[in-house]
C-alpha cells in the first residue's frame, strides 16, 4: 500500500497549481479528477484532443498518477464515448485503476446493473480496472446494495470511503463485509454529524482499516481526500493524514 492524494483536495484551483500543492506536501502519488463542471481535466478535452490531455497528465512534478476519478454529466451515448476515452488515456499513462460514481437513490438497481456492466466491459478492453464510489444519497451508501451490485458485475470494484458509511449512519449497516470488493480507498476524518473533521476528532479507525486491507493483500493507494474547510489549516490536515498514514505501513 502507499499514500496519494487527489487533485479534487484543490478543485477551486486549476491543475498544475492542485498538483503543486500536493507536491508541497510531500506525497509522491496522485489521483487527477476528471470532472465536466471541474477546474481540472474534462471528460470533453480528453475526447477532443487525447495527446494533449495525456502531456497534461505528465506534467505532474515527478509525481505519479495512481488513478482517476471520473464525473460527467453526458447523457446516452456521450457518456460512454467520454468514458472510453478516459480508459483510454489511463492505459497511455500506465494507470490501472478508475473510479466511477455510484447512481442516485431511487435509480432502478438492473439499470444501474447494466451501466456498471457496460463500463466494465469498455474499462477491460483498456485493461483498466473500475471501482463504484461510496457515497451518501446514492445507491452505494447501503454496504448490501454495493455486494449485491458487485456480485452482479463480474470485474466490478468499490472505490471504499469509510467516511460514507459513518456519516448520517444507520442501524445495521457494515461496511467490513465490503472490504473484499475493495480496488481503492479515500480517507479523511468524520462523524455521524459532520462528513468531514479533523485527523482525530473523528471515528476512523485508520489503523484497523490497513490492518483489514493488508490481511486481503491489497497493494493500491489510500487516497486522501480532505476539502478546503471553515476554521481548518487544510494543509495541515493534509500533511497530517499523510504522516499518520505512512506511519501505519512502515
Amino acid at each position: 500500500m502507499f499514500v496519494a492524494a487527489t487533485t479534487e483536495c484543490f478543485s477551486h484551483l486549476p491543475l498544475p497549481e492542485a498538483i503543486e500543492k500536493i507536491a508541497d506536501l510531500e506525497f509522491t502519488d496522485i489521483e487527477i479528477n476528471i470532472d465536466q463542471h471541474g477546474e481540472h481535466l474534462r471528460p470533453v478535452d480528453i475526447v477532443n484532443n487525447l495527446s494533449e490531455a495525456v502531456a497534461t497528465c505528465s506534467k505532474t512534478r515527478r509525481l505519479s498518477v495512481s488513478s482517476y476519478r471520473f464525473a460527467s454529466s453526458a447523457l446516452g451515448e456521450d457518456y460512454f464515448t467520454e468514458f472510453d476515452a478516459i480508459c483510454n488515456l489511463a492505459k497511455l499513462t500506465k494507470v490501472v485503476t478508475l473510479t466511477v460514481p455510484s447512481s442516485e437513490l431511487g435509480t432502478p438497481f438492473n439499470e444501474e446493473v447494466e451501466r456498471l456492466k457496460r463500463l466494465v466491459t469498455i474499462a477491460e478492453s483498456h485493461g483498466v480496472r473500475v471501482g463504484l464510489q461510496s457515497q451518501v444519497g446514492c445507491l452505494s451508501e447501503d454496504p448490501d446494495t454495493v455486494s449485491v451490485i458487485c456480485d452482479h458485475v463480474s470485474g466490478l470494484g468499490l472505490s471504499f470511503d469509510p467516511s460514507h458509511y459513518i456519516y448520517q449512519r444507520q442501524a445495521n449497516r457494515d461496511p467490513d463485509k465490503l472490504l473484499k470488493y475493495v480496488h481503492h480507498v479515500y480517507l479523511r476524518d468524520t462523524t455521524p454529524d459532520e462528513l468531514q473533521v479533523r485527523v482525530g476528532q473523528g471515528e476512523v479507525d485508520y489503523g484497523k482499516l490497513v490492518g483489514q486491507l493488508g490481511k486481503l493483500g491489497y497493494r493500491r493507494s489510500l487516497c486522501v481526500d480532505i476539502r478546503p474547510h471553515a476554521d481548518t489549516d487544510q494543509m495541515a490536515e493534509l500533511r497530517k493524514l499523510r504522516l499518520l498514514l505512512e506511519s501505519l505501513l512502515i
